[in-house]
């Protein structure tokens, strides 16, 4: 068993949103990542896909989300379950705030550069 306590959170900056790791395989030694995603308003994150599953639950806000050409408009209380591998990429107007969980380690993949990384957030 591990305790993660809140001063532990690992927290980072990109230009549009910040994202707060609760649990990951450096934080807690776990096959899970946790965090908290806080995207600003009218920002856009990059066309990416996902190595892996990610389960999406909004908690403020509302954000629509591009899978693979079809459109999703998400607001707090719904949950978005992001298969792998499928093109997305998520938008907000007013901004929003979720909690994420996914297998770790994972990779994505930046579509329109072909760039792969593992995103700090779920290392």
């Amino acid at each position: 068993m591990s305790v993660i306590r809140s001063t532990d959170a690992r927290r980072i900056e990109t230009p549009n949103a910040v994202m707060t790791t609760f649990a990951s395989p450096t934080q807690g030694g776990t096959a899970l990542a946790l965090w908290r995603v806080e995207m600003s308003a009218a920002r856009s994150g990059p066309r990416h896909s996902m190595d892996t599953e990610q389960v999406w639950t909004f908690l403020t806000g509302t954000a629509v989300v591009d899978l693979d050409g079809e459109e999703f408009t998400l607001a707090a209380g719904d949950t978005l379950v992001l298969p792998a591998d499928l093109p997305r990429v998520m938008r907000s107007e007013e901004g929003f705030t979720a909690v994420v969980a996914s297998p770790a380690p994972s990779a994505a993949v930046n579509l329109d550069t072909g760039d792969r990384v593992a995103p700090p957030w779920i290392v």
